[in-house]
């Protein structure tokens, strides 16, 4: 009987030791860990947008007179064909002719109207000298005059003197021609005083005729000059060097120029230097700045990546709006010295703000990892240890990964310096390549989810610890 019961103590003390080991160790309760090596390498921190390929500058050609296009110009690299898309041009290349017959007739009538007003001009200077030639005559025809005044008056004054002193010494008839010739001196002065102030005034009237006909005759020049600007207007002249975009008319079309001059050409003007117009979303524009590195994919040449450059005063101040979305506009210049770019390709661009070299990363998941209180008390840490944050590092940068080693895991505090959204660059005492930090843990149902056979796998190793 005594034996029963010795045997029955040791069997529940074996029993309860036994439970306070395995509770203690936790291994048999505890889901196991994922986790995955310190990295040593490069590390840049990119912000993807999407784009349109544009011509540096594109001119549009316009029609600035109305009427059928009469031609198109000559290609400058085959003679035998017309402008069309993708002809070089150069400046003063013809690209198109206007039916000219209606602005030929406004230059003829013009160049009349303008030979009229100088025949006019000429006329009235013509008569500006023959007004000037009275007033000279009447000017010496009044000295004369004032002469004949003079004379006439001592003629009188005399006779006037003999026929008081003596009487019979001058006739009466005498004594009235001389009154009379004195008389007739006077009003013949006054004549030539009119006759001056006349001719004076038909200087006056002259030079104001020449005015007037000198202003018609500008008007009629200007007439001129517009007809034959309208007339120069049917040939569609290239305004600048480059390639033809876009031919937007033919031959016997009808061109309306009104408000709005009608778009006949788009012109490129260098397609080796391009840019990538890129729509950046609100979140992100903060980190563009000009000068930054951009690397970028098009459709067309799946295997190539082509690079560019952040243009100057960016980004653009003018936000885009869509379904509550706002965007700015990007501009990044790049070069097509091999032409393989085409116009308007749709681009996927990664602007590099910043890149760093030789340095440590870890996946972000392995700063949100936080052990649970029953892993921290089974590997016999303080719950205090762990940080009771949920973020990837808090406002200063700082933040805790989990070592593990040999099978124990060890919190250790580290600095987060650069993240590119998947990996953090950290530094902190005991980090170096190789090291295994805690990304995860495991569940049982985890190993029964179906993968994706062509999705990228995370990177980390699955081991059973503390």
């Amino acid at each position: 009987m005594t034996k029963a019961i010795l045997g029955l103590l040791m069997l529940i003390a074996l029993s309860g030791s036994a439970t306070y080991w395995f509770g203690r160790d936790g291994g048999t309760h505890l889901p196991a860990l994922r986790t995955a090596e310190v990295v040593r390498g490069d590390l840049e921190f990119t912000i993807d947008a999407t784009g349109t390929v544009e011509p540096e500058e594109v001119v549009d050609v316009g029609a600035q007179v109305a009427g059928k296009v009469a031609s198109l110009g000559t290609d400058p690299r085959h003679p035998e064909r017309t402008i069309d898309y993708g002809s070089p041009v150069e400046v003063g290349t013809v690209l198109a002719r206007i039916d000219d017959s209606l602005y030929a007739s406004e230059v003829e009538q013009a160049q009349a109207q303008v030979e009229s007003a100088q025949a006019l001009t000429e006329s009235t200077v013509a008569q500006v000298a023959a007004a000037e030639a009275n007033v000279e005559r009447a000017s010496k025809d009044l000295l004369q005059l004032q002469a004949k005044l003079y004379q006439s008056e001592r003629d009188w004054r005399r006779a006037e003197d003999l026929w008081k002193s003596s009487r019979g010494a001058l006739s009466e008839a005498e004594y009235d021609m001389a009154r009379f010739t004195f008389q007739a001196a006077e009003a013949a002065l006054g004549v030539g005083n009119a006759a001056i102030t006349q001719a004076g005034a038909e200087v006056t009237f002259a030079k104001a005729n020449v005015v007037k006909t000198r202003a018609d005759l500008s008007q009629a020049q200007a007439t001129l000059r517009r007809a034959q600007t309208n007339l120069g207007y049917c040939t569609i002249k290239s305004p600048v060097s480059g390639i033809i975009v876009d031919r937007r008319i033919n031959v016997g079309q009808t061109v309306v120029s009104s408000l709005n001059s009608p778009s006949l050409f788009l012109i490129a003007k260098d397609l080796k230097r391009l840019e990538v117009w890129a729509s950046v979303n609100e979140a992100d524009i903060g980190n563009i700045r000009s000068g930054q590195s951009v690397r970028f994919t098009v459709d067309a040449y799946p295997n190539r990546v082509f690079e560019g450059v952040v243009a100057e005063d960016q980004p653009r101040l003018n936000a885009t709006m869509n379904q509550s979305i706002v965007t700015y506009t990007v501009v990044v210049d790049t070069n097509n010295l091999d032409g393989k770019l085409l116009l308007y390709l749709t681009a996927d661009l990664e602007c590099q703000v910043d890149r760093h070299q030789d340095v440590l990363f870890v996946p972000n998941a392995a700063l949100r990892w936080r052990p649970t209180p029953e892993r921290l008390a089974a590997a016999g840490l303080d719950p205090a240890t762990a940080i009771s944050s949920n973020s990837e590092g808090e406002e200063d940068g700082t933040g805790q990964l989990w070592l593990l080693e040999n099978d124990r895991i060890r919190p250790v505090a580290v600095k987060e310096v650069l993240s590119d959204g998947k990996r953090a660059e950290v530094t902190g005492e005991g980090l170096g390549p190789g090291v295994q930090v805690v990304v995860a843990e495991v569940y049982s149902n985890d190993v029964a989810e179906t993968t994706n056979p062509f999705q990228l796998q995370q990177f980390g190793n699955t081991r059973k610890s503390q």
